[in-house]
């Protein structure tokens, strides 16, 4: 990720990335007001009269608002400032009924912190720490709505006075997988504390990309910010195309011009907006009508005790105590979800199969990472829509493990569990899939599949040993698949021998 280069005419290029991202805190009401905050309610349904400010409303700060920000900046190693201030962004916008956003500048909530990415997903102890600059609250602005009417707009304030978390990085990334992997991972971070869903596609998380360009070793250059890119996907294909963009620009002669520029995701490229402020364009100033937000210790405290186990700490536990290899450690924990179905199975399994939750971990994870993971994706769904819950997989799992059923079988009685949403044991009684210990069958299967393979027993006799799995493979067809298979294997070397 690190060796990124643009190739230009007058050689190569590197790209500076830095991003804003706009990630709305979990509440139940907006951060000023107590009008509701859920998405897709009709136009203008969920607006108080502070958000509409309306003359003499005075806004009043929401608690867990804060306490989520808090929690967010203490999950990213940041300095929490126990004294901040709200300050008033002053511009005019149609979807701005105050004609000024309360925001944070000069005495932010939080300050700065880090955030370390996986360069390779393939060795994940190689690493990269992303500077984070701080984290604001302020509110959300509403929503114009352009295709409602041929010659007029509608505003739709819903959003307005929603509570945001602006997290500001450093620009420390250099190149659009480097971007990407950060988005991921402070999403993932945000889902795993619970202030913030993360729905992309819903605007509850959005990123401004600010890029620039420079011959490497040389000052920044100058830099634009494409503005509510909703994907991480978009945001890596905004790096790399206004990049080149830019590089392109200046080796035509032209200039690079600070400014806000959006993203055509159907044509895949960025076109300019406005002119980029700056912070005194804002005529920034504390807000009159609330005082400083004064932090006591016992709010931190009790904000730290109720950060779950994150990430990075989760990964290093799948490793180190249960035995999982790093790539199948990371997998597991990149996506919250995946962690608590991961952890549910496995709290299933050791119970079924009485046994530590270390010596069933990796049976639990390569089936959910290779049987489930494959079946919701050829069925289109996710974890939290899967038809097979974790119990159900858990007692599929202990079939095997007691050699109720073999592995082959297993296979086909998941596909049944898909289908019919039946239980493990219910499905293996019905269709009398139970493996067979019956060593007299077996013996009886090996001896005609020797007779009637005379030549490749005299072959394997005579030192062909990769034959051996033809035999177990004959022999498991002959039995239906329904034979023990390290008996069949015992059996077969000693009528071999």
């Amino acid at each position: 990720m690190t060796n990124y280069r643009i190739q230009g005419a007058t050689g190569e290029w590197e790209v500076v990335i830095g991003l804003e991202v706009h990630a709305q805190v979990t509440s139940n009401a907006k951060l000023f007001s107590g009008a509701a905050t859920a998405f897709g309610a009709e136009p203008n349904s969920q607006v108080s009269l502070v958000d509409a400010a309306m003359p003499g409303m005075l806004p009043v700060p929401n608690r867990e608002c804060i306490r989520q920000a808090v929690r967010t900046g203490m999950a990213i190693d940041a300095q929490i400032n126990k004294w901040s201030r709200f300050d008033r962004k002053n511009y005019f916008y149609a979807d701005l009924p105050q004609g000024y956003q309360i925001s944070q500048l000069y005495h932010p909530l939080v300050g700065e912190g880090r955030l370390d990415i996986i360069l390779d997903d393939k060795d994940p102890e190689n690493t990269k720490t992303i500077g984070i600059e701080r984290i604001h609250v302020e509110q959300d602005a509403g929503k114009l709505m352009h295709d409602q009417h041929p010659t007029m707009s509608y505003v739709d304030l819903n959003r307005s006075g929603v509570a945001l978390m602006e997290i500001v990085s450093r620009p420390d990334m250099r190149s659009p997988a480097e971007a990407g992997a950060y988005l991921r991972k402070l999403r993932a971070i945000l889902r795993y504390v619970g202030s913030c869903d993360g729905n992309m596609e819903e605007g509850s998380m959005r990123a401004d990309v600010n890029v620039s360009v420079r011959k490497p070793g040389e000052p920044f250059g100058t830099r634009t910010e494409t503005k509510n890119v909703n994907s991480v996907r978009f945001v890596m294909a905004v790096v790399e195309g206004e990049a080149r963009r830019q590089v392109d620009l200046i080796e035509d002669g032209g200039k690079v011009v600070q400014e806000t520029r959006l993203y055509d995701p159907d044509r895949n490229e960025t076109r300019s907006m406005r002119s980029k402020e700056d912070a005194h364009d804002y005529r920034y100033f504390p807000d009159p009508d609330l005082l400083p937000l004064v932090l006591e210790d016992d709010f931190l405290a009790d904000c730290r005790a109720s950060l779950p186990e994150l990430p990075d700490a989760k990964r290093h536990r799948y490793e180190t105590a249960l035995g999982l290899s790093a790539y199948n450690a990371g997998v597991l924990t990149a996506e919250v979800e995946t962690a608590r179905w991961f952890e549910a199975l496995l709290e299933e399994s050791a119970a079924r199969q009485g046994k530590p939750e270390g010596e069933v971990a990796k049976q639990a994870a390569n089936w959910l990472m290779s049987e489930l993971f494959g079946a919701l994706n050829r069925l289109g769904k996710s974890l939290e829509t899967s038809p097979v819950s974790p119990a159900q997989a858990a007692e599929l799992l202990a079939l095997v493990g007691d050699g109720t059923i073999s592995g082959t079988i297993a296979k086909q009685v998941f596909e049944k569990m898909l289908e019919t949403g039946d239980g493990a044991g219910a499905i293996v009684e019905r269709e009398g899939l139970k493996q067979t210990s019956d060593t007299g069958a077996i013996d009886a299967a090996i001896a005609k599949i020797l007779a009637d393979n005379a030549d490749k027993v005299e072959q394997y006799r005579g030192g062909k040993e990769a034959l051996f799995g033809f035999f177990v493979g004959q022999t498991m067809k002959a039995m239906a698949g329904k034979a023990n298979p390290q008996l069949v294997n015992e059996l077969l070397k000693k009528a071999l021998g």
